[in-house]
């Protein structure tokens, strides 16, 4: 049975707290895995979570500010460590290449696994898991940064009704998905389509082109609200988003599940971002992230 969910292994920006850990996300999809944004202490964190290096396919970096980045070190290590038996790759701005290098190499050990580097320039396509598009999209930081985005094709629904009532069955019905047509009944008649799922993830940022493009459709958006509303200049002095930012984003993007993450040490009631979720008119469903919690990408409606 394939698992899609998203298991958070952080929570906070900048500092960790007694609470929430750097940052750390792991996007379980169809017997792949995806870690985002690997802070320090990530790797103490995918053991409490469960969570193996056997399970990383690709590692994937937003930008090199350290509650993003600092956990690269133990993670790559821990790769080679437990002699993960699959080549794992990793993609990250280009810009910050120098800093990859450091933390790829920040102390000796053996390496014993293939680590591709793919680092990220440009928006657009760039690997496929499971299938599925991984795209990347520039967002607007102080430092380069971008957001992913994981799409799955659109399929099609076979409707048994509509196979009764043209008499298909047995074997011909894998002859019209295979061929399209059969005896003058298109594909088109007896089916319907089934929409492909999509996830975003999305760090620090601004409000820009990149933020909505990502968010657009998603069935699980898992986006930063560093600062509530009335902290809003901060926000955009500092290049983030708000709890009511983010949450217009996904009612507009038509999202169905909005995972809110990345909060500043400064706050002391979580529930006050759900609060201005809402107020910002998201009716969809949301989570305030909370560390360790596993998160299901929603049934397919």
């Amino acid at each position: 049975m394939s698992v899609r969910e998203l298991v958070v292994l952080g929570t906070a920006s900048q500092v960790p707290t007694r609470h929430r850990n750097h940052n750390g996300y792991l996007l379980r999809w169809d017997g792949e895995g995806i870690l985002f944004d690997p802070g320090e202490g990530t790797q103490r964190q995918m053991l409490r979570a469960g969570v193996a290096a056997h399970d990383l396919n690709r590692l994937c970096v937003t930008h090199f500010h350290g509650d993003h980045s600092l956990g690269l070190a133990g993670v790559i290590q821990r790769i080679n460590l437990d002699r993960v038996p699959h080549p794992v790759t990793a993609h990250y701005p280009r810009s910050g290449q120098r800093f990859f290098d450091r933390l790829r190499y920040a102390t000796a050990y053996r390496e014993t696994v293939k680590l591709a580097e793919e680092p990220v320039d440009s928006d657009g396509p760039v690997g496929r898991v499971a299938g599925c598009t991984l795209e990347a999209h520039r967002l607007d930081h102080p430092v380069e940064s971008y957001g992913y985005r994981l799409v799955e094709p659109d399929g099609r629904r076979i409707l048994p009704e509509r196979l009764a009532a043209h008499g298909i069955q047995g074997p011909d019905v894998g002859r019209l998905q295979r061929d399209g047509e059969l005896n003058g009944v298109t594909l088109d008649e007896v089916s319907e389509v089934r929409r492909g799922q999509r996830f975003a993830f999305v760090m620090d940022t601004r409000l820009c082109d990149g933020v909505h493009r990502l968010a657009e459709g998603c069935d699980l958006l898992t986006v930063e609200s560093t600062f509530l509303d009335e902290d809003v200049a901060l926000a955009e002095d500092h290049g983030h988003l708000t709890a009511g930012q983010a949450a217009r984003v996904a009612r507009d993007a038509g999202v169905r599940h909005l995972v809110l993450t990345h909060f500043s040490q400064r706050y002391s009631d979580p529930e006050e971002f759900a609060r201005q979720a809402r107020a910002a008119g998201f009716e969809g469903e949301l989570t305030i992230a909370r560390d360790l919690q596993r998160i299901p990408v929603p049934r397919r409606v």
